[in-house]
């Protein structure tokens, strides 16, 4: 199989950064009054910026299409353009439209350039590795030989006040005090917009960084696990449903189309599993934590750093701090995009030298699926 390289990374992030005490200028509040649980989710994502392709009126500045495709822009130069690249994988968790797919839009809205194959993957926060090891594949088999992987999300949709306002005036006919569950305010102060893309080929750059791409490891424990996050479905008891299960009316009194996550299932879960994923890897390639000199989680939130670092501690794979490379308190939780993110930032940083193995981290509570990528600076 022919080796593969990532050698150049970009990002796109929409608007001005938006502190936390905006957050709600943007989204709106809730029955129109401040969140109650937002200090306490503040306080342990420790999330200080995040950034909306939207603007205070609620208007839409930037689509998950426009924000890819400003993110591949960013990748031209030197030969690379719309015409020399022969294949564009997508991953999003936050999908403009049921169809026509992510990828192909991101195709339409990039404009001009030469017919290409182009492959969407929808889901969760996985899905930009899943489009990245579609990208690795076709090099490695050498179908193609210059192939773009680009994660781009619009969660600002989801995450407007007037998505819950129906249910917020039901639950207000039920009940003295009335609260949207903790389920979904934990997300609205955690999401993100934005886009990360990153070119991958069968020859290492001849200036700059290069990435070779070593393994890829992806798994799913749905076979043993319930869905922790969902949109677009509810639970009847112990069975998810799905939107079409529901009348029209529906859709907006149970806020349907509002992400929302369990999050007990979440903390008993999600660091335990990503941890046995690894152990797993390490057996089946012989990894050990002094072949790592940079380590890039993707974290929903801070408060699981400590969880992750004792759990690997137990686990006796021990990841030192300073080996640690984050952005989450400045860009937020972009989902599918921020493993490029944390990437590209760091490909930037200048802390890179040749012979570095990177180890990036992907966790998806959709239904516990993880991604493991593995790299050396070339």
């Amino acid at each position: 199989m022919t080796p593969v390289y990532i050698t150049r990374t970009s990002s796109f992030m929409p608007n001005s950064p938006v502190e936390n005490h905006e957050i709600e200028e943007y989204l709106g509040m809730i029955g129109g009054k401040p969140s109650r649980a937002k200090e306490l989710i503040l306080r342990n994502n420790q999330i200080k910026s995040r950034y909306y392709a939207l603007d205070k009126e609620q208007n839409v500045t930037h689509t998950a299409f426009d924000m890819a495709a400003e993110a591949i822009r960013s990748l031209y130069g030197d030969g690379v353009n719309e015409e020399t690249i022969d294949l564009l994988a997508a991953g999003t968790a936050s999908q403009e439209m049921i169809m026509p797919s992510h990828a192909v839009q991101i195709h339409g809205v990039m404009g001009g350039g030469k017919d290409i194959e182009v492959v969407s993957f929808a889901g969760s926060c996985c899905s930009g590795i899943h489009a990245l090891k579609y990208c690795q594949m076709a090099v490695a088999s050498g179908d193609k030989t210059l192939a773009v992987a680009v994660a781009s999300e619009r969660f600002s949709a989801w995450m407007r006040a007037s998505f819950f306002k129906d249910e917020y005036e039901n639950l207000s006919r039920l009940m003295e005090d009335p609260m949207i569950a903790f389920e979904k305010d934990f997300l609205r102060f955690m999401l993100s917009d934005g886009a990360s893309a990153v070119l991958v080929t069968d020859k290492p750059s001849a200036g700059g960084v290069s990435l070779r791409l070593d393994w890829i490891e992806l798994t799913s424990y749905a076979n043993t696990m319930p869905a922790c996050m969902y949109a677009g479905a509810q639970y009847e008891g112990d069975e998810l449903l799905g939107w079409t299960r529901y009348n029209e009316r529906e859709w907006t009194e149970k806020s349907l189309f509002s992400l929302k996550q369990d999050t007990k299932l979440l903390g008993a879960n999600i660091v335990k599993l990503g941890g046995k994923f690894l152990m797993d890897i390490s057996e089946k390639r012989g990894l050990k934590p002094d072949e790592i000199d940079w380590f890039l989680p993707h974290l929903s939130s801070m408060y699981f750093r400590k969880k992750i670092f004792d759990e690997l501690a137990s686990l006796g794979f021990p990841i030192t701090e300073e080996k640690w490379f984050v952005n989450l308190p400045k860009l937020g939780n972009v989902a599918a995009a921020s493993a490029f993110l944390m990437l590209d930032e760091l490909c930037k940083s200048g802390r890179l030298k040749k012979g570095d193995r990177i180890l990036i981290m992907v966790p998806e509570s959709a239904r516990f699926s993880y991604a493991y990528v593995y790299l050396t600076v070339c």
